[in-house]
């Protein structure tokens, strides 16, 4: 019970002190893993994060959802042990065992106290989890049902139509898509035997990433990644991800839907980690719909016209290019109107790039928030996850403000110029037919 309430109270606490440099270490374990690590005695907790280049992008079209079930069901049954088992086990310690999953990344995360006994017991559950998965028959088949059902759902709302669209549409054939093709059909296909395949090929130990950052020393931090990687399967890194087609000529996709709204995407593939175009995109797109009520599209969309509640833009980079995107609701007869706006705006922006007022204001808004980006170890553990996974250098954070202060009015519109095409944007409108 101690072990439960200390938890919970610290995890509520900011225990990183934003510094000037964060004291990244970085080394290769004997089992080949990269780690990650910041040392940090603020709190007497850990935080752990693995990664595995097994996102959704590593599946194949006739059994889209392998990569995600795979990730799921790690921690479902481990080392003969059931999924109440894990859970219990884990309450007893008072940690906390998760995970993320996207195109390119899986990964699962644990949160324990620091003190011997609670850090033992909650990593030895972490390594069963990782090493040792039993993807039990009978567990499959209940998340294989419960994801159909999800899937099901899915299909009625009109926010995940139009992402499943815009997906389909922007990435056509390339791996990417495949995060939005899974189907009750590819779902139902997938095998106990798929799943262990999935895992002997993509967790692997030279597929590995650790992000560890808390009350440890280096040495416990090094003993830790083996103890979560010695084990793994042997096998090579992913292979590239092939580039992502760009398009040739503007693409729009409507789709019926009763909603009273009518639901928008509009995109191009932007960039991946590590572009140099990364900040001028950054802050540029901080001014045109990233920065909420200072925005340019809420400015034209929402406050001169009063056609939506909300509408934002942002660049999700990948291991390759991931989207740019604009989001906006509309009423249904306002449709064509807000559309015709919004490209207009877009335009004008690409055009004519940003003022000086709108570069100091985002200068301003982004370098004054930074330090709440680092105010907890689950942050930090965030971008210390990224900065491994995608080979960012180790003094990215500690440059961020650098980078954003050093922008210019001519690299952001010369980035958007080169990297933005107005007229050859993929558009889903999900609701208004004519």
């Amino acid at each position: 019970m101690y072990a439960k309430y200390l938890l919970a109270v610290v995890s509520l606490a900011l225990p990183l002190a934003v510094q000037a440099a964060l004291p990244i270490q970085h080394w290769k374990s004997n089992s080949g893993a990269e780690i990650y690590f910041v040392e940090n005695h603020d709190l007497p907790i850990v935080d752990v994060s693995v990664n595995f280049a097994a996102g959704s992008s590593q599946d194949q079209p006739a059994k889209a959802g392998v990569a995600a079930l795979t990730q799921g069901l790690m921690s479902l049954g481990a080392n003969g042990q059931s999924d109440d088992q894990i859970a219990n086990r884990l309450a007893d310690v008072g940690a906390n065992l998760g995970g993320d999953f996207d195109a390119d990344r899986a990964s699962l995360r644990l949160r324990t106290l620091s003190s011997e006994r609670e850090k033992a017991a909650s990593l030895a559950v972490l390594a069963a989890v990782i090493q040792s998965p039993d993807f039990p028959a009978e567990v499959l088949e209940r998340e294989k049902a419960r994801t159909i059902a999800n899937l099901s759902e899915a299909e009625t709302q009109p926010d995940s139509i139009a992402e499943k669209a815009f997906s389909a549409a922007l990435y056509g054939s390339h791996p990417y898509a495949l995060q939005d093709a899974i189907t009750a059909e590819t779902v139902s296909a997938i095998s106990r035997e798929d799943l262990m395949t999935f895992y002997r090929s993509h967790y692997t130990r030279n597929n590995v990433v650790v992000a560890v950052i808390g009350d440890l020393t280096h040495e416990q931090a090094e003993q830790l990644a083996e103890q979560l990687t010695s084990k793994l399967p042997e096998g090579a890194a992913m292979n590239a991800l092939p580039p992502v087609p760009l398009p040739t000529q503007p693409n729009e996709v409507r789709i019926p839907h009763q909603a009273a709204q009518s639901h928008i995407l509009l995109g191009y593939p932007g960039i991946k980690r590590g572009d140099p175009d990364y900040f001028p995109l950054y802050v540029g797109n901080y001014i045109l719909g990233g920065g909420g009520f200072g925005s340019r599209l809420t400015e034209e969309v929402r406050e001169k016209r009063g056609l939506v509640y909300s509408v934002y833009s942002y660049f999700a980079p990948l291991r390759v290019a991931g989207p740019f995107e604009i989001g906006l609701q509309t009423k249904r007869e306002q449709t064509a109107e807000a559309l015709k706006v919004v490209r207009e705006t877009l335009k004008t922006f690409v055009d004519n790039g940003a003022n000086a007022k709108e570069l100091k204001d985002a200068k301003d808004n982004l370098i004054g928030g930074f330090a709440l980006r680092l105010d907890s170890n689950s942050k930090v553990l965030d971008y210390l996850a990224v900065i491994g996974f995608y080979g960012l250098p180790l003094n990215f954070l500690d440059d961020y403000t650098k980078q954003v202060n050093k922008v210019t009015l001519a690299q952001i519109k010369d980035a958007f110029k080169r990297r933005i095409q107005p007229d050859k944007m993929v558009t889903v409108i999900v609701g208004a037919t004519e």
